[in-house]
């Protein structure tokens, strides 16, 4: 099972302004925080993203074939996930659409380039 998943950045404050308004799509908000990292998390679960400056104060950067998957309650809200990505500087690396008979799935790259999936099943 998952705890948590974090990505790095190499700028936190813009990061923010991302996450916020991408996970706030999701129902995530603000959790724990500090002044390396900001923590996500929402609906009553223990399960929480976070984006950090790197602990080693190396600049942070991407891992090939890594990717966070974000749940999504409804194809709208996975549409919207993905637009407010867009507006907020993220890359678009696949538009909304079915991948399948029952896969909804948005693809965008945040401002460090780590790769992100909005999906719905069903």
């Amino acid at each position: 099972m998952i705890g948590y998943a974090m990505v790095g950045t190499n700028d936190l404050e813009k990061a923010k302004t991302l996450f916020d308004a991408v996970l706030g799509e999701l129902g995530g908000q603000r959790t724990m925080s500090g002044d390396r990292m900001q923590g996500y998390g929402g609906g009553g679960s223990p399960v929480m993203f976070a984006v950090c400056k790197p602990f080693d104060e190396k600049p942070a950067n991407v891992g090939n074939g890594v990717m966070i998957a974000l749940l999504a309650p409804s194809r709208e809200a996975v549409d919207k996930t993905h637009a407010k990505a867009l507006a907020c500087g993220g890359k678009d690396e696949g538009a909304p659409g079915l991948r399948g008979d029952t896969f909804y799935g948005a693809y965008f790259r945040d401002l460090d380039g780590n790769k992100f999936c909005a999906f719905n099943m069903g």
